[in-house]
């Protein structure tokens, strides 16, 4: 039987994966331009970044709480700076001719799946919700008295749930009907991602400390 930390734990994981951000953006960008495998090894670069935070929050959480505040403005210039750079990948995507994208036969760039993984490790380390979340979650399990079961159980669940809800953005997103909106609007799909990296981006940059 789950006891009540541990359910909180998974609750608030999945709020933090599922809610609507970079990570998830990026999937769903990919899944409907590229198709289904490069989204999925998108993915799995997005849930190793989570894992890694994971196992740092689990096995240093007091020595990372110490100097928190001084790397967190690290990762948030970073990760605003890296934002900002998707942002600019996908306005000059945007712009391209219109065939591009409602041509069946027009030519397209086969997709890099190295690239792809490193950008979602890359962008779920450089995410600032990501390093809060985790820490919130290790520190349920991390409980005084809590049972020595509890924080492999946590983890081990999370994984679970991060692979369920980021793989599922990249199965829903890359169907067949998800893929002929793409061809049709295109263009205004990347513009729209343009921008909503862009406004990820300078929040991160200006917000407070």
């Amino acid at each position: 039987m789950i006891s009540s930390t541990i359910a909180l734990a998974f609750c608030s994981y999945f709020l933090a994966a599922a809610s609507p951000g970079p990570s998830n953006m990026a999937i769903m960008a990919t899944a409907m331009r590229d198709g289904r495998l490069p989204a999925l090894v998108l993915a799995c670069g997005v849930m190793t970044g989570s894992l890694t935070w994971a196992g740092l929050a689990a096995t240093g959480l007091s020595t990372l709480l110490a100097t928190f505040a001084e790397a967190l403005i690290v990762i948030k210039v970073l990760g605003g700076l890296y934002l900002l750079y998707l942002a600019v990948r996908a306005g000059r995507s945007a712009l391209r001719p219109i065939e591009a994208f409602t041509r069946a036969d027009a030519p397209r760039t086969p997709p890099r799946y190295v690239p792809l993984y490193r950008q979602g490790v890359l962008m779920h380390i450089s995410n600032p919700k990501a390093i809060m979340s985790w820490l919130a979650i290790m520190s349920l399990g991390l409980q005084q008295g809590a049972p020595s079961g509890t924080l492999p159980t946590i983890i081990g669940g999370c994984a679970v749930l991060g692979i369920c809800i980021f793989g599922g953005y990249a199965l829903l997103f890359s169907t067949a009907r998800m893929i002929a909106v793409y061809s049709r609007l295109g263009r205004w799909i990347q513009g729209l991602f343009s921008t909503l990296f862009a406004v990820a981006g300078v929040k991160l940059l200006v917000a407070p400390n």
